[in-house]
């Protein structure tokens, strides 16, 4: 089983459905904005995750650009999850103005 690259609408379309957002980037990005609700998803804290997240519920995982997304998305199909997709085009791939964004900073 492997992972399922996604457009942005269709990954609009499962976070609107409650599929799990995990969002990769770094801690600094991610404290600075993230979508409303999304997991940040370490090496720290992977073990949460799996406490979170049942292994037949959809996820997605997100990162910048949508590259690193695609090894983090092929080692959680590796622990047993069945519905991951990894957003082509990342965060900045064109589905952000979907989302509410939580920031760090008033604006």
């Amino acid at each position: 089983m492997s992972f399922k690259e996604i457009t942005p609408q269709q990954a609009w379309e499962m976070v609107q459905q409650g599929a799990v957002l995990a969002d990769i980037r770094d801690d600094a990005r991610f404290t600075h904005s993230h979508p409303k609700g999304a997991f940040h998803l370490t090496n720290q804290s992977f073990l949460q995750f799996e406490e979170l997240v049942d292994f037949d519920s959809p996820s997605i995982v997100s990162c910048q650009p949508g590259v690193s997304s695609k090894d983090v998305a092929t080692c959680i199909v590796e622990q047993g999850y069945e519905t991951v997709c990894s957003s082509v085009g990342g965060f900045y791939g064109g589905w952000l103005a979907e989302l509410t964004i939580d920031t760090a900073y008033e604006g």
